[in-house]
């Protein structure tokens, strides 16, 4: 996966928003597994190939299905791991805790809207898991297939396809099997792989989602020492190495957050202190949120040369968590700090902190709104290669 050799290219980090009807069946518990039902099936590739459109007409260079029809980033792999079932509800994040007032006004909030929750009701691993099925996922390709021969010559760069990591599984789904954490992460690690390479196989860019690298900080490690937290990345890091050997490394993006919440986020483990561990990763691309208030000023992280020299840096310049559309000279300027980081203007593209509906109807971001943000970041990535590339912009 390679930068744009004569612009800046576009792109963003997985969830779209869905339509009204295709996201009340998957907040109603519609599954990945029941897509074989005519009605279902037909509503999904219609989003798909919309979504598609859409991301083509607002300037995105390197696009995916939006995760249309998914109920959230990863609660599909409950349709596609064995050993899965009971039901428990994750901890709250420590940074909302501590601010008790504000924790109500979202909970009221939350409470009349309907959408899937990445916390409550997740599974637990009741028995061996393993990888079930590879149909679903080669449903969602050839829908996101079906959908790119559908547009004009020239639409797209890339596309990519977005799956979850073993450490994201290890922390979201409660271990009541194996003898030893170790030992789960490894199997899910064996039980993600057949996905990873499918992916590739498939013609597409991979992206592995990998909240656990820093929001678990805050969340399953928040009451632990940082080095407990650093030895459990290290761990995930190594076991999704494991799962990716036999991917080629230039079809590897890893996307890395601190969640994708409106909150004080002042708990957010620094991106210094996790940096080193992410440089272990078998990727060529990294996926990291900059836009935000409390993580903008670690673009400077990357002038110690972090990055190995044919690395990738997909710097988040939208907030996915407000509905204040940026303007796109700020999108511009938070592209030129990111490429002023990086040292090369060729290996920096411009994405979005996160997924905009990261459980289906959940998402705070109006939809109109965030194709005028995704709008703003190509109009902003404009700006950025006519000052970073001159006369070579195409």
């Amino acid at each position: 996966m390679a930068g744009g050799s004569v612009r800046i290219l576009t792109t963003h980090t997985g969830s779209l928003p869905r339509p009204a009807p295709l996201a009340a069946l998957l907040v109603e518990g519609r599954r990945d597994g029941e897509a074989d039902q005519a009605g279902f099936a037909a509503m999904v590739a219609a989003a798909v190939a919309a979504v598609v459109q859409k991301q083509v007409e607002v300037g995105i260079d390197i696009a995916n299905d939006g995760e249309q029809g998914r109920r959230s980033y990863f609660l599909h792999m409950r349709d596609r791991l064995s050993g899965l079932g009971g039901s428990w509800t994750r901890r709250r994040q420590a940074d909302l805790e501590r601010y008790p007032s504000f924790l109500q006004v979202l909970q009221t909030e939350a409470a009349t809207r309907a959408g899937v929750s990445n916390l409550s009701a997740m599974p637990k691993a009741l028995a061996e898991v393993r990888h079930l099925d590879p149909k679903p996922l080669a449903m969602e390709c050839a829908r996101l297939r079906a959908a790119i021969a559908g547009l004009k010559p020239g639409g797209l760069v890339d596309a990519f396809v977005t799956a979850p990591s073993p450490g994201l599984l290890a922390c979201a789904i409660r271990n009541e099997y194996y003898d030893s954490e170790d030992s789960y992460l490894r199997a899910l690690g064996a039980a993600l792989r057949s996905e990873y390479e499918a992916i590739v196989a498939s013609g597409f860019l991979l992206q592995v989602d990998c909240p656990d690298l820093a929001l678990e900080r805050h969340m399953s490690f928040q009451d632990r020492p940082l080095s407990t937290f650093l030895s459990f990345a290290e761990a995930a890091v190594d076991t999704l190495n494991q799962a990716l050997a036999a991917v080629p490394r230039d079809r590897v993006r890893l996307h890395v957050c601190w969640g994708n919440y409106e909150g004080p986020h002042d708990c957010d483990v620094p991106l210094a202190d996790i940096l080193p561990v992410l440089a272990a990763a078998r990727t060529q691309a990294f996926v990291l949120p900059f836009a935000t208030g409390r993580h903008a000023h670690e673009i400077s992280c990357f002038r110690a040369g972090q990055l190995k020299s044919d690395q990738v840096l997909v710097a988040g310049v939208i907030d996915t968590t407000t509905n204040i559309v940026e303007h796109p000279e700020t999108v511009a300027e938070r592209i030129e700090r990111a490429v002023a980081a990086i040292g090369d203007r060729t290996r920096v593209i411009a994405g979005t902190d996160c997924g905009f509906d990261t459980g289906a109807g959940s998402g705070r971001v109006a939809p109109e709104v965030v194709w005028a943000k995704l709008t703003a970041l190509s109009e902003g990535a404009a700006i950025a290669s006519r000052r970073l590339f001159g006369r070579c912009v195409q």
